[in-house]
């Protein structure tokens, strides 16, 4: 789980830290810098999944290894942050993110984690979009793995990155590595036996690193951001069953069909689709094809409703509780405009699904919306979680604001509705 994160220079935030808690809604205007936040967290999917710089920014295309990687919008030229009537976007983007291991698997795989303060972890990496390098790299696991900084003679320019790890009681190892992918997926992936010799004189440093550093690798590209299209939730799945649905809903019957082969998970989803239509819904499923493909269907009332004459609201309420409730549920989940197609009545029902499954499913939750009815809905616990966000027309810059620092919001929110305060412009003038 992330709890702390600060960027530097990517697009529109020039400065931005915040702390992140369970579930996290991102509000503003449209060009505020909702989803500028989201592409950070995929350029830190992009480094757990060990790209290069250029990769993360640019995209890369399906290999025999991995599928296809889109890139951030915009690409690397449109990575930096160039103020308004600034020509010359600065060069480096650096993102510091602080974490915490949860437990699950990759606690299991910290075998060396004997130390509660090993359970957290810091990653900064800053790097250069035009020349696609990274130029600095800290990684500290309760206490520093290595700190490209703390190595003499060597600079920006130099064609490899260098990296220098301390170990307790034993003599400290020097590696280049390549400048064009952060050192953290390259130290996790590299073949222990083969490339890195000089950590053959310590196993157990080995070990460590090797273990420390594919814990986070693993948590930061077990990332998914749903952005479900009607053109994949009301079709026939390419495969009977999965433990995750594609980002943009790709194989949602499937999944949907191994939801219903747990029936307590089936009935606990069935119950949200229930509360989305009451007295409507009879039981959740799907129809096969002539291929044995399935297609999502709701029974109501003794009759079947296949997904393509369901309601493009129903449709997607289903296929963002069914993301709750993947077998192989991610350690964090962004979803952008969660109130698309659905009616403002149904704000608490949305609401209350993203807070109650993401601590049931332990899965770090991070959304936007531009629902003002969604805002009145919420509790002084998700004040601090949740966040106003505002572009400076004058800079250029996005200023991002927890609803609990916004100053007087606590006194005035006692008055009047959130919702109210965000659509009379008052807490975007506040920031």
């Amino acid at each position: 789980m992330i709890d702390r994160i600060i960027v530097e220079n990517f697009k529109s935030l020039r400065r931005v830290e915040l702390a992140l808690g369970r579930l996290n809604l991102f509000i503003g205007a449209n060009a505020s810098g909702k989803s500028n936040f989201l592409d950070v967290l995929r350029v830190l999917q992009g480094i757990g999944n060990g790209f290069s710089i250029s990769e993360i920014l640019d995209g890369k295309p399906r290999s025999a290894t991995s599928a296809v990687w889109d890139g951030i919008r915009g690409g690397s030229q449109g990575a930096c942050f160039a103020g308004v009537g600034d020509n010359d976007a600065k060069e480096d983007v650096t993102i510091e993110v602080h974490g915490r291991f949860a437990g699950g698997p990759i606690q299991k795989l910290l075998r060396s984690a004997k130390r509660s303060s090993e359970l957290s972890w810091e990653l900064l990496v800053a790097f250069s979009p035009a020349t696609g390098c990274v130029t600095h790299e800290r990684f500290r696991v309760g206490r520093v793995i290595y700190d490209t900084n703390d190595v003499d003679g060597f600079s920006r320019k130099d064609p490899k990155l260098p990296v220098l790890c301390p170990i307790e009681g034993a003599q400290e190892w020097f590696v280049e590595l390549q400048r064009t992918r952060p050192a953290l997926g390259q130290l996790a992936l590299a073949k222990w036996h083969h490339g890195l010799q000089s950590l053959s004189r310590s196993g157990d440093a080995s070990g460590y690193y090797r273990d420390q550093s594919r814990g986070v690798t693993r948590m930061l590209a077990n990332t998914q951001r749903v952005e479900p299209e009607l053109s994949m939730l009301n079709t026939y799945a390419k495969v009977p069953e999965v433990q995750r649905m594609g980002d943009h809903g790709e194989n949602f019957a499937a999944l949907v069909q191994t939801i219903c082969k747990d029936d307590n998970a089936k009935e606990a989803y069935l119950s949200w689709l229930r509360q989305l239509r009451p007295e409507e819904i009879d039981d959740v499923g799907v129809k096969l094809g002539a291929m044995g493909e399935p297609l999502f269907v709701l029974r109501e009332n003794g009759r079947e409703f296949p997904a393509v004459v369901l309601s493009d609201g129903t449709l997607r309420f289903a296929g963002l509780a069914a993301a709750f409730f993947q077998p192989d549920m991610p350690d964090l989940l962004a979803i952008e405009d969660i109130e698309n197609g659905i009616h403002a009545s149904r704000a608490r029902l949305l609401l209350e699904l993203l807070r109650s499954q993401s601590a049931a499913a332990k899965t770090q939750v991070v959304a936007t919306t531009h629902s003002a009815t969604v805002l009145d809905w919420l509790g002084e616990e998700d004040y601090g979680t949740t966040f106003v966000c505002r572009r400076d027309e004058s800079s250029g810059e996005s200023k991002i604001c927890a609803l609990a620092n916004v100053p007087h919001f606590k006194d005035i929110v006692k008055k009047r509705p959130v919702s109210e305060l965000l659509s009379e412009g008052w807490l975007e003038a506040a920031l």
